[in-house]
């Protein structure tokens, strides 16, 4: 939630599903003026050979998902709990307090830089994972099913059976459309997905001057 230190911060989430066009509308938020923090990229930190859920991940799975050199390979991490709910949950138990803290970490240090910024926190699983409700406001970006496979199946080389998968195993967008504050449609051209995205930071930037 927005909080006072040498500065003030409102915190805003950005989520969506497979494909569905966040890291666009993230450049955009950013280029605004935001300050972007990547969930995705603080899990590969925390899981360095140097952070804090290296270790406890290997007691977890074992040091056949280490590589030549040390390192976690997440590739092989992922082939081991992608078909395993259990694992995965056991998986996140163990990386996301730790990437939690690093967000905290940042936005308050975001905070110190500059008077009521505005911290956009992206991660594909914030509604299910109940990290929403720290938030202030939710965005959610959106698209058809069939846009979402067919850029899927280009940007990561995958068949359109290993898109789909990927797309069922979230939670669908039109469950998640009910806790956003915000939904940007990205089904059309870019230029209407910035539109959209510049509305949206207009209206954060006039909440934030509201409080």
């Amino acid at each position: 939630m927005a909080a006072e230190g040498d500065g003030f911060v409102i915190r805003v989430g950005l989520t969506g599903g497979y494909a569905s066009g966040k890291s666009l509308v993230a450049r955009e938020l950013e280029r605004l003026g935001c300050r972007l923090i990547y969930a995705d990229k603080l899990g590969h930190e925390v899981m360095l050979p140097a952070g804090p859920a290296y270790q406890p991940v290997i007691d977890e799975f074992g040091k056949g998902i280490l590589d030549e050199d040390g390192a976690i390979d997440r590739k092989r991490l992922a082939e081991i709990v992608f078909h395993q709910p259990a694992l995965l949950e056991k998986l996140n138990s163990i990386v996301h307090p730790a990437v939690f803290v690093r967000e905290e970490a940042l936005a308050a240090a975001f905070g110190a830089e500059s008077s009521k910024a505005i911290v956009v926190i992206e991660a594909a699983i914030l509604i299910e994972t109940g990290h929403y409700r720290t938030l202030d406001r939710l965005v959610l970006v959106s698209c058809p099913e069939e846009m979402q496979i067919a850029r899927g199946m280009k940007r990561d080389h995958v068949p359109r059976e290993e898109a789909l998968d990927r797309i069922r195993r979230q939670m669908p967008l039109s469950e998640k459309r009910r806790y956003a504050d915000y939904i940007i449609d990205t089904s059309g051209t870019k230029e209407h997905a910035y539109q959209q995205t510049q509305a949206v930071y207009a209206s954060l930037k006039d909440y934030s001057e509201s409080l």
